[in-house]
């Protein structure tokens, strides 16, 4: 049975001042990503609707996956939505997006937005790759117990430690990085998936990045 994305509704009376700063409490939208199925011969299975570079629907992106077993994340569609699913993926996995003529200053207001569904104890991290070249995840964990849910994150305030891009493995902590420059961002799960149905894994549906960008 489908489960209904949870959202909130609140109604509220507020001033043009107070609604000004709202609009300002976060920074301009760098970019969104929302996924479509790749060109593909019907039936639809596993095998031919693989993740790509097809997959993506925001021309100015691209879709960066690490991981060994990387190549067999999957295009879905979940409550009338598309979303990327790692049930197939028997390894960790980052899965980020890249703007092809901006960096992201990911200080201040700058938040991460996507919906997402954890399912079976697996968590998502937020990740990001370095103007240097280097990979990083940050310690705001986000399990939504398997509903789909849209979450947001703040890049302040965060404890950040060293990704191998390889092995999806963090290792030591990286006191004070530069996000003034940020090449790539995205998710990470530290965990393998495990398969169809209801078993360890993650969606990643609707992506916006709300950041300053900075010139390549």
């Amino acid at each position: 049975m489908k489960r209904p994305l949870l959202v909130g509704i609140f109604l509220t009376i507020l001033s043009a001042t107070e609604l000004s700063a709202i609009a300002t409490a976060q920074e301009a939208l760098l970019f969104k990503e929302t996924w479509k199925y790749p060109p593909y011969t019907p039936p639809l299975t596993d095998e031919n609707r693989r993740a790509t570079q097809d997959a993506i629907t925001n021309p100015k992106l691209e879709l960066k996956l690490y991981g060994t077993e990387a190549r067999n994340v999957d295009v879905a569609d979940h409550e009338h939505r598309m979303d990327l699913w790692s049930g197939v993926v028997n390894s960790p996995l980052a899965i980020a997006l890249r703007d092809k003529t901006s960096f992201a200053d990911l200080t201040g207001l700058a938040r991460l937005r996507a919906t997402v569904r954890t399912m079976s104890l697996h968590v998502l991290y937020p990740m990001v790759r370095l103007a240097d070249g280097s990979y990083l995840a940050g310690s705001r964990a986000i399990n939504t117990e398997g509903d789909f849910l849209q979450v947001e994150v703040a890049f302040t305030g965060l404890r950040w430690f060293k990704l191998d891009p390889i092995k999806v493995k963090t290792t030591v902590e990286v006191k004070s990085p530069d996000l003034t420059k940020v090449d790539e961002v995205g998710f990470v799960d530290l965990a393998p998936g495990s398969g169809h149905g209801i078993s360890g894994a993650f969606n990643l549906s609707t992506v916006e990045l709300f950041a300053k960008a900075v010139a390549r």
